[in-house]
């Protein structure tokens, strides 16, 4: 199966540490977002793409597991990998880095589902979804 991931890069904002300087264990939430947004820009499925074909993408689920501290100022480095899957929905799995030593700083996943515009749970992938899975040579037609 092919497999499709991205990677971006990101400096530690004063805002996004805590009182120990460490990055405060709720930034990585963004981290990942801003890793997903960086994923449909690049492969054509991002937010408002969704949206324009009828849907919404909310987070149903999302795991972090903290390795290693990055601090104020750190570059980080994220790689999001799509887990495809044949249900209508998002799996994403990540890793972030310190760019400085290459340590594994966190890794986590994080799981999104369809809703239509009346925000009714969508249980079979999106007409949109299954074109861009067979665009992204993760299914044949």
């Amino acid at each position: 199966m092919k497999e499709l991931k991205t990677t971006t890069h990101f400096t530690v904002r004063f805002s996004e540490v805590d009182s120990m300087n460490i990055t405060w264990h709720g930034s990585y939430v963004s981290f990942f977002e801003d890793a997903r947004e960086a994923f449909g820009k690049e492969y054509g499925i991002d937010y408002l793409t969704i949206f324009g074909n009828g849907y919404y993408a909310p987070l149903v689920d999302i795991h972090i597991e903290y390795k290693s501290p990055l601090i104020y100022g750190d570059e980080g480095i994220i790689e999001i990998t799509y887990k495809d899957c044949e249900a209508a929905k998002l799996q994403f799995e990540y890793e972030i880095f310190n760019a400085k030593n290459g340590k594994l700083v966190a890794k986590g996943s994080t799981t999104q589902v369809f809703l239509d515009k009346d925000y009714n749970l969508v249980l079979y992938p999106p007409k949109f979804f299954m074109e861009w899975k067979i665009k992204n040579k993760l299914i044949e037609q």
